[in-house]
């Protein structure tokens, strides 16, 4: 895998804040959960695609149905990116579901346990 140029790795940082800025301002769709965050953004050096990675705080449906909500507004926010990010192309953005951040809590709640069981057992 070829590793992110500084050009790349810049545009990648834009998109990431203003598609955060759009999703938290610009979405009215009742399907997009309120806490829903961009994690990571991969623009392909050619500015044809981008993966956006979210995060949504909630239960399996919620995090089903604003995956739907964003691909369904997906023209409007291209639409909000091309406006405010100045590229000779705007990515055609797919939204990925991130589960890593669900993923790190459960892992500590799980650890908490542990701990919480062994200081119990030295006593």
């Amino acid at each position: 895998m070829r590793k992110n140029s500084i050009k790349n790795t810049r545009v990648n940082t834009e998109v990431l804040k203003e598609l955060s800025k759009i999703l938290r301002e610009g979405i009215k769709d009742p399907r997009v959960a309120t806490f829903t965050s961009v994690v990571a953004v991969e623009v392909a050096p050619d500015l044809k695609t981008c993966k956006a990675y979210i995060s949504v705080l909630g239960d399996k449906k919620a995090q089903e149905d604003t995956v739907k909500g964003l691909q369904s507004a997906e023209g409007y926010i291209r639409r909000e990116l091309a406006r405010t990010v100045n590229m000779r192309n705007t990515p055609e953005i797919k939204f990925i579901l991130d589960q890593s951040i669900e993923y790190g809590v459960n892992m500590s709640r799980m650890i908490d346990e542990v701990t919480k069981d062994l200081k119990d057992g030295e006593e």
